[in-house]
């Protein structure tokens, strides 16, 4: 089993977060990578509640996990583009992931570090954690099952460009 730590992000991460933001794996995903750096320059720097982490794997930075309060989003422009995050409970809580360098991706390194990512939120106290990824990823939604996500059967449908998955810590598998 491989050693998965996780670490708050600082400014002196920031060039390597755009060399991977840069990447086509990421960008098929997320926004203009200045963009996304400035929404982490804001949760670094306390204007922004999500709580963003790198993680090594056995001492090797490998990628971004952030773990974020839908009920501190509940503003626009984030309700009209997700209106969902209203439907959720008041202590949910919600995650992002990708994995840096495109040669780790498809090595079960994305299930690995959310299960042990999801560990210590429950051990937090967190009990309602979701993901949403986009229902065309289809890597991601591999990972995201095995680590014991699954869709919120009520809100099949309803929640736009991603599909909303709650953790069930019964469904991991290895």
């Amino acid at each position: 089993m491989p050693d998965i730590r996780f670490r708050p992000v600082t400014a002196t991460d920031l060039p390597l977060l755009a060399e991977w933001m840069a990447a086509p794996h990421w960008r098929e995903w997320w926004g203009e990578p200045e963009t996304e750096l400035g929404y982490i320059r804001d949760m670094i720097e306390g204007r922004d509640t999500t709580r963003p982490f790198l993680f090594d794997i056995d001492g090797v930075p490998t990628g971004y996990i952030q773990v974020w309060r839908p009920a501190d989003n509940r503003i626009e422009p984030w309700l009209s583009d997700a209106p969902w995050i209203a439907w959720l409970p008041d202590d949910a809580v919600g995650v992002d992931l990708s994995i840096g360098p495109a040669e780790s991706l498809s090595r079960g390194i994305g299930s690995a570090v959310l299960r042990a990512f999801v560990a210590r939120l429950r051990a937090e106290g967190h009990r309602f954690i979701v993901i949403d990824p986009d229902p065309t990823n289809t890597r991601a939604l591999r990972a995201y099952e095995k680590a014991g996500f699954r869709p919120i059967p009520e809100y099949l449908g309803r929640t736009g460009d991603c599909l909303l998955m709650q953790h069930h810590p019964e469904d991991m598998t290895p």
